[in-house]
Order: C-alpha cells, then structure tokens, then sequence
C-alpha cells in the first residue's frame, strides 16, 4: 500500500470558513475523508500546522519513508526558505498544491520559493489539485 502524506500550512486550518469565494466552502477534514473514500488502496496521512516549524519537523518526519507528499504551505510558500531547504533535504517526491491561482492573485504571491525542489506544482484547481496531486503520485 502507498503512503501519501498531505501537509498543510498556515490557514488552511480554516478552509471552509475562510473566505469561501476563494477557498470554497468544504473543509479540510471532508476532503481527507473524500480523498481516502477515493484512494482506498493509499494510505493517506493529514498534518495541519500554521508554525514554519512544524511543518518543518513533519517533512523531516515523513520525508524518508513516504511514497510521497502533497504541500500545501499557503502563505509560507511565498517566503520560507526553511521550507524550501527541507524539501530539498528530503527524499519523497513532493507535489506542491495551491486551492487559488496563485499568479491571479496579489503580487507577491506570484511566485513561490518551492516549486523548483518539487516534483510539480498544481494550482487554482481549488481542492480537486489534491486529488491531481494523489493521482500523480500514486501513477493513476
């Protein structure tokens, strides 16, 4: 059986809630459930935090012995050199995922300090990137 590991940063706690035009209006802990109704075979693991720390600490974690890792780390993708070495550090593929078009939004969001140590990245296909994430992942 796959391991995926899917790691969100800061906010992203409040999906559902917070700003629904832009995030939707299901939450974090619904689309888990989807994903492991879809992916029965994968087993599927969920870290949430809004400290760069942890989700340091939880790549290095799983980052040696997962088949792979979907990130999600909002606001830090923008400004996390931290983030970025321990991605590089790590031996997992890692698909990095935005819910929003990240080059519709503000400037500075434009550009993410990420996507060259990962595999992929998918973005403004709301929560479905998940799923898009999995699927390469897993070679579906």
């Amino acid at each position: 059986m796959k391991r995926i590991e899917i790691i969100n940063g800061p906010n992203l706690n409040l999906t559902g809630l917070r700003e629904p035009s832009i995030y939707g209006q299901t939450t974090m802990e619904e689309m888990v459930t989807e994903l492991k109704q879809q992916f029965p075979d994968v087993a599927i693991g969920y870290y949430q935090s809004n400290v760069e720390g942890e989700l340091i600490n939880r790549l290095q974690a799983v980052g040696f012995t997962a088949d792979g890792i979907v990130l999600n780390a909002g606001g830090y993708s923008h400004t996390s050199v931290a983030i970025h070495d321990a991605v590089a550090a790590i031996t997992s593929p890692v698909v990095e995922v935005h819910i929003s078009n990240i080059y519709a939004r503000e400037e500075y969001r434009r550009h993410s300090l990420l996507s060259d140590v990962c595999r992929g990245v998918v973005c403004g296909l709301g929560l479905a990137g998940y799923r898009f994430a999995i699927e390469y992942l897993t070679g579906r």
